[in-house]
């Protein structure tokens, strides 16, 4: 089973989640990506909860906040994980967007607080096994600086590419090189 977790304010029905979902129904490998809350203990109890009903027989693909979400679940499970622009230091990052914090889904907005931010802390880690790890990174990522991606994940398998941005420019020429990592 291969979990997809989303960034901040997404949601299950992105258009990178779109594409893995059709492309891992071409090639027959089963495939979730749960729209999880804004709040990150109850999106970390979710999938938690999920890892452990598949017994652990899971593999993450994890984007942006998904991304540093992944890196705890896949050193907590003993997973392998592919990042997708990952946050490396969310509850920095975030600061600037508490208070109301758009839903890229419907294009409301949730209440972000100082609180969720302090929360994200308790789920930062280092990286034990860095063979457990493949980091797809843009250098044009206007959000973050992939250069914390690159550091923290020293070891792990690595494609960054210039250009792109946050979302991941062409994330679909990568679909085989996951497939590859994750040995499907």
């Amino acid at each position: 089973m291969i979990i997809y977790i989303h960034g901040f304010g997404s949601s299950g029905f992105s258009g990178k989640v779109v594409q893995f979902r059709e492309y891992f129904k071409e090639v027959g490998e089963d495939f979730i990506a749960p729209s999880l809350s804004y709040i990150p203990e109850l999106a970390i109890q979710t999938l938690e909860e999920l890892i452990e009903s598949y017994n652990g027989n899971v593999k993450l693909i994890g984007s942006s906040l998904g991304g540093y979400y992944s890196i705890y679940l896949a050193q907590k499970y003993n997973l392998q994980a592919v990042l997708i622009n990952p946050s490396i230091y969310p509850y920095k990052t975030l600061q600037r967007v508490i208070g109301d914090a758009p839903s890229y889904y419907d294009e409301s907005s949730f209440q972000w607080l100082p609180l969720h931010v302090e929360i994200l802390k308790k789920y930062e880690t280092e990286v034990k096994e860095p063979s457990n790890f493949m980091l797809l990174t843009q250098k044009g990522d206007e959000s973050l600086d992939y250069n914390e991606g690159v550091k923290k994940l020293a070891g792990s398998k690595m494609f960054i590419e210039d250009g792109g941005d946050h979302g991941f420019v062409g994330i679909e020429r990568h679909f085989s090189n996951v497939s590859d990592f994750f040995m499907l």
